[in-house]
């Protein structure tokens, strides 16, 4: 994490989680929560229909322009949040980590929820991410 007193960790007591971590200790800064975030550009069209990787590609690029708005960067993240339509198949969740690790610290990643739902609010989106990252207070008004 940047330059915030924030711990990633893994309790010897859990098991060894792949590709998230277990535990996300902030002591210190500021808080900034990231609405679900779909595979709309700037004008509100829709990125990606019918397909899995472009919209997350759209959507982590969402989430990238939001934390630069607050003043924060994916360095930031300390966690993330997955609702993925449960129409997307199986075999394309690999992509759901191969578009985020172009984003986040792979070494110390975020810890992570990842919930399969019936659908979205429109229909043509097949997941929404949120993400919370925290700062320190002399970062934030960037």
């Amino acid at each position: 994490m940047s330059s915030t007193p924030v711990r990633i960790s893994n309790p010897s007591s859990i098991h060894k989680p792949l590709g998230y971590s277990h535990v996300a200790q902030v002591t210190a800064g500021k808080l900034i929560y990231i609405a679900g975030q779909v595979a709309q550009d700037v004008s509100g069209a829709l990125v990606g229909k019918d397909d899995f990787r472009a919209q997350l590609q759209q959507i982590f690029s969402n989430l990238n322009a939001a934390l630069e708005s607050a003043g924060a960067s994916f360095t930031d993240v300390v966690k993330l949040n997955y609702f993925c339509c449960e129409r997307v198949p199986a075999s394309d969740l690999p992509i759901v980590r191969e578009i985020r690790d172009r984003f986040v610290n792979t070494s110390s990643p975020p810890i992570s929820t990842f919930v399969f739902v019936s659908r979205l609010v429109r229909a043509e989106w097949l997941i929404e991410i949120e993400a919370v990252a925290a700062v320190s207070e002399n970062t934030s008004s960037r």
